[in-house]
């Protein structure tokens, strides 16, 4: 399935809560979800959804909350499968440490979809080479940094000024950041309670173990 290129507010009405998608705007009283709270579409069904709805419709928030493709959801799915311990918990951990999650969670990107720009136009530097994938998973080690054109890391400054204004940006505990340097490196893995969304992980679990 192709990447969703529709009005991002639409995607948050439909799983009926905040996926930030927006940057800044989804902070404000401007956001669609604060004047209708309610899912998109002129014959919206709001009857009593079904227990295959609920774990489809955590799965879906999940993998919009991230920005990944339904092939690149199942292939997290797949390796989280073979990992040690609760595959749902792998499942959200994996997401987490994708670069383009990490480059935002720092602040330097307004949203998750900015951060992939900015890595797949060559913008950020990991172990001080050029970096074009978003989806790379970070590890202990890894030293993420902004390229040293001027113009790029003063658009990196103004976003991590309008993340502190607005309460959002700041570092994870599992990463440390120089936001004078521009430079952050990954400490250690996050754990399921450092995992920015919202889910339940047991329903996405049973949705794709069916």
């Amino acid at each position: 399935m192709a990447r969703y290129t529709g009005a991002k507010c639409k995607l948050c009405r439909r799983e009926g809560e905040k996926l930030f998608l927006r940057g800044a705007k989804c902070h404000t009283k401007k956001c669609p979800m604060e004047q209708r709270p309610y899912p998109p579409g002129i014959h919206t069904y709001r009857g009593k959804i079904s227990e295959f709805g609920k774990r489809l419709r955590e799965k879906q928030k999940v993998k919009r909350f991230y920005g990944v493709t339904e092939k690149q959801f199942l292939r997290y799915f797949d390796k989280a499968e073979r990992m040690k311990g609760a595959t749902g918990g792998n499942l959200l951990i994996l997401l987490e440490r994708r670069i383009d999650n990490v480059v935002h969670l720092l602040g330097w990107a307004p949203s998750r979809a900015a951060a992939r720009q900015l890595i797949a136009h060559g913008h950020i530097l990991l172990n001080n080479r050029r970096h074009k994938a978003g989806s790379y998973l970070v590890k202990p080690g890894d030293v993420i940094a902004v390229c040293p054109k001027e113009d790029i890391r003063k658009l990196v400054r103004q976003s991590i000024e309008e993340c502190t204004r607005i309460g959002i940006g700041r570092p994870p505990e599992w990463v440390e950041c120089d936001n004078e340097k521009l430079v952050a490196r990954v400490l250690r893995h996050p754990t399921r309670s450092e995992v920015s969304v919202q889910a339940d992980e047991n329903l996405i679990v049973e949705f794709c173990s069916r």
